[in-house]
C-alpha cells in the first residue's frame, strides 16, 4: 500500500494535498515540501494509558518559588525573575549576534546549581572549548555532547539528570522516526515535542537556540513558538557592540521586556544603565540632534535621534530611516510640509537612531519632527531638552502613555526641559524639577525651542 503524503509549507506549517508554488497562508514562494503521513494506530490495538488523578489546584507549588537566577540582572528582568524549573526557553537571533556566547556564559553563571548538559549539533567540542577559554569559563559541571540524534540525547539526559540542558541548535536535530531532513517542518515539530516532554516530565530547564530567517523570524513552523514557554530574541546590528535581549513571549512573566548587553572581547557584558550609555557621546550640540524617551516593556530608555536634511541631487528626493519605520518617517515629513510649511520636496531626509537599536514607538514622532526641522534650518536644539509625543496627520501632538516614567528617567540624567503633549501635562500628578512645556501641535513645539 502506497504511503499517503502531504505538502507542508516550511515557513508557516500550512498543509496542502498538492504542491503549490506560493503558500496561501504566508505568501512565501517555493516553500512546500513533501512529507509522509504517519499511520494511525487501530482502535482495537491501542494500549490503555495510565491516567493521573486530578488534584486540587491549591496543592501545587507556584512557579515563582522554583526560579534560578541566570547571574545577569538584565536577563532575569526579561525572564521575569530567572529561569523557571522545567521551562522550555527558545533563543533566536541572526548568525554572529551572540546567541551561543551569551548562553555559554549563562552556563558558567549557574555554577554550583547542578550539572549542565551542552548539546551541540553545529560545533565540535574543540570549538566550544576555544570559546569557553576566551570567555574565561571554568565551570567543571558543564558537560558537552556533540550529537544530533534526539534518541541519544534523551538517553544521556535520563542518565545524567542535569539541572540545565542547552540545545544548539534546533535546526540540526533529527529523529529517525521522521523520514524528512533535519530542519524541516515535521522534524522541528517532532523534536520540539520530544524536548518539551523531557523537560516537563523531569523538571529540567531547557534552552533551545534557533536560527532566524531573512525576515527576522525563527526558522521553522510558527507552531515552534507556540509550544515553548518563553521566546527571547537577541537584536542588534552586527557592526555595533550593543545587543538587546527582547522577550516576545513569556508564560512566567511580562512580555516585551528588554535587557541590554554589550559585546566585548570577554563576551557579553550587561548594561545596567542603558540610557546613560546611549547618550554618553552627545557632548556637543549639533543641529539635527535631539534626545527622546522610549519605553521597552516597563523600562524607560533615553536615545538620541539624528536627522540630516540636504539638497537632493536627483529628481526624486530620498527618505532613509535607520532604527525606525521608514513609512513613519515619510508620513511625518508630509505632515511637516502640509502643517508647518517646510519645503522638503527637493530635500533628502536621513534619520538615524544612535547605537544601532530599533524603536517602533509612536512617542518618538515629535522628536523626529524637531530633529528634521533643526537640520533643515541648521539651528541647534538647546542642550538639556527632551521631546515626547505622538504626532497625528493634522499636526496635533497626541497623548502618550507612561509619561511619569519617561520624565523621571530624564530628570535622573540631568535634563532641564521637556516638551510634552498638553493633555499629558494636565494629567501629571507629581512635581518635577524639569521645566515641562505642554504643546498642542508641532508649531507650538518648534516655537518652544526656537525653531519658529
Amino acid at each position: 500500500m502506497k504511503a499517503k503524503t502531504i505538502f507542508v509549507c516550511n515557513e508557516c506549517g500550512y498543509e496542502s494535498a498538492k504542491w503549490m508554488g506560493k503558500c496561501p497562508a504566508c505568501n512565501s514562494w517555493n516553500t512546500f515540501f513533501e512529507e509522509k503521513i504517519s499511520t494511525k494506530v487501530e482502535s482495537g490495538k491501542r494500549e490503555k494509558k495510565i491516567q493521573e488523578a486530578p488534584k486540587p489546584l491549591n496543592s501545587y507549588v507556584g512557579q515563582d518559588a522554583q526560579r534560578t537566577s541566570t547571574g545577569y540582572a538584565e536577563l532575569d528582568r526579561v525572564l521575569g525573575g530567572g529561569l523557571v524549573k522545567g521551562s522550555l526557553v527558545l533563543v533566536g537571533g541572526e548568525p554572529g549576534i551572540g546567541k551561543s556566547t551569551l548562553i555559554l556564559q549563562l552556563c558558567d553563571k549557574v555554577k554550583g546549581e547542578g550539572k549542565v548538559l551542552y548539546v551541540s549539533g553545529e560545533e565540535s567540542a574543540e570549538q566550544i572549548k576555544l570559546r569557553a577559554d576566551r570567555l574565561n569559563i571554568k565551570n567543571d559541571d558543564i558537560l558537552f555532547l556533540g550529537e544530533t540524534d534526539i534518541d541519544i540525547i534523551d538517553q544521556n539526559i535520563e542518565e545524567l539528570n542535569p539541572k540545565l540542558v542547552i540545545i544548539d541548535s534546533m535546526q540540526t536535530m533529527y529523529s529517525e522516526e521522521i523520514s524528512s531532513a533535519p530542519g524541516s517542518v515535521s522534524q522541528v515539530r517532532e523534536i520540539t515535542s520530544r524536548i518539551m516532554k523531557i523537560c516537563k516530565s523531569r523538571k529540567i530547564t531547557t534552552i533551545i537556540i534557533g536560527h532566524v530567517t531573512k525576515d527576522g523570524n525563527i526558522a521553522g513552523p510558527r507552531v515552534l513558538e507556540h509550544m515553548v514557554d518563553t521566546v527571547l530574541y537577541i537584536e542588534g546590528e552586527r557592526y555595533f557592540s550593543y545587543r538587546m535581549v527582547r522577550g516576545v513571549k513569556n508564560r512566567f512573566g511580562s512580555t516585551n521586556e528588554v535587557g541590554m548587553f554589550e559585546m566585548q572581547e570577554k563576551g557579553m557584558v550587561e548594561i545596567t544603565n542603558p540610557s546613560s550609555i546611549l547618550i554618553s557621546e552627545r557632548d556637543d550640540n549639533p543641529s539635527g540632534s535631539v534626545v527622546v524617551a522610549t519605553v521597552e516593556g516597563t523600562r524607560p530608555l533615553l536615545v538620541e535621534l539624528q536627522a540630516l536634511v540636504t539638497q537632493s541631487v536627483f529628481g526624486l528626493p530620498r527618505r532613509t530611516a535607520n532604527g525606525i519605520d521608514y513609512n513613519r518617517l515619510t508620513l511625518l515629513v508630509a505632515v511637516m510640509e502640509k502643517k508647518a510649511g517646510f519645503m522638503l520636496g527637493n530635500q533628502d531626509v536621513y534619520l538615524n537612531v544612535v547605537g544601532g537599536i530599533k524603536v517602533n514607538e509612536p512617542a518618538l514622532d515629535l522628536g523626529i519632527i524637531l530633529a528634521t526641522a533643526s537640520s533643515f534650518k541648521n539651528v541647534s536644539i538647546p542642550k538639556g531638552v527632551i521631546a515626547l509625543g505622538e504626532v497625528g496627520l493634522t499636526g496635533e501632538v497626541r497623548t502618550i502613555n507612561m509619561m511619569e516614567k519617561r520624565l523621571k528617567e530624564a530628570e535622573r540624567l540631568g535634563f532641564k526641559k521637556s516638551i510634552i503633549p498638553e493633555n499629558n501635562k494636565k494629567l501629571l500628578k507629581e512635581s518635577y524639577k524639569l521645566d515641562i512645556i505642554g504643546v498642542k501641535n508641532i508649531n507650538e513645539a518648534m516655537k518652544a525651542i526656537g525653531l519658529r
